[in-house]
């Protein structure tokens, strides 16, 4: 199977598209749903079920989920509703939706579409995601594989906040500052990953990643920093090729 829906699912909105797996790009537009508050599984099952229906699709559905995700199931809930904790997503968007759900992590999800068929495509050496949101989403590779389960976005940072709290882009939101403002904060982190983990290149995804010509300048790190080759849609891509490789196993 060549097409499969990738469906994105974030803190504030739910998007979704097929996904040519030959070339890791979208098969038509993409369609969107805001995430629905309080972001519980019953109201964010219903949501996700909107976007199979609008695709009138049947097969296999990848879903990347803004939460540490095993074997399928949620772990933690840092920008979704906490009941999610403990539930296993592809159970309850498979049973809304009627077809067969594949979930990993997001910023996992975005990785694995760059690495394959973005800017991290024959990158050998380590290399850090980070997808730039509600809050802050990571994916680490060395040699082309992946450690799965990274949440960077939630290191304890500056005067001991969480990371994303301090340089996400619903920090930026929430405390109305400037993106030049934003990109100083930014870079502080990147500069505090870069003490821990010395990464070759770091490939910044997500919404923020579409205004990189912007801060560019602002970002000082020895390793390479890049916006992702398949921006805001990664998350999607990914989504599906993971589908596509687990769907194998079953």
């Amino acid at each position: 199977m060549q097409t499969i829906l990738g469906i994105d699912v974030g803190a504030s909105g739910i998007k979704g598209a097929l996904v040519d797996l030959r070339n890791g790009k979208l098969s038509g537009e993409r369609f969107r749903v805001p995430t629905p508050q309080p972001s519980t599984p019953a109201a964010m099952a219903s949501a996700f079920a909107e976007i199979v229906e609008f695709f009138g699709y049947k097969g296999p559905v990848g879903c990347g989920f803004p939460s540490i995700v095993k074997n399928g199931v949620c772990h933690s809930a840092a920008n979704i509703d906490q009941s999610w904790i403990g539930t296993n997503i592809e159970t309850v968007f498979g049973e809304a939706c009627g077809c067969p759900v594949f979930a990993t992590n997001d910023a996992d999800a975005a990785g694995m579409a760059e690495m394959r068929f973005g800017m991290g495509k024959d990158e050998k050496g380590l290399v850090i995601l980070l997808t730039i949101g509600t809050g802050i989403g990571s994916a680490m590779f060395y040699k082309g594989h992946m450690l799965p389960g990274t949440e960077l976005g939630h290191l304890i940072f500056k005067n001991n906040r969480v990371a994303e709290v301090y340089c996400s882009s619903g920090a930026r939101e929430r405390l109305k500052i400037s993106r030049s403002e934003w990109a100083d904060r930014f870079n502080e982190y990147l500069h505090h990953l870069e003490r821990i983990f010395s990464p070759d290149l770091f490939i910044l995804g997500g919404g923020e990643s579409k205004f990189f010509e912007q801060y560019k300048h602002q970002l000082t790190t020895q390793a390479r920093v890049v916006p992702a080759r398949l921006l805001n849609n990664a998350g999607i891509i990914g989504a599906a090729a993971y589908a596509a490789e687990h769907q194998k196993e079953h």
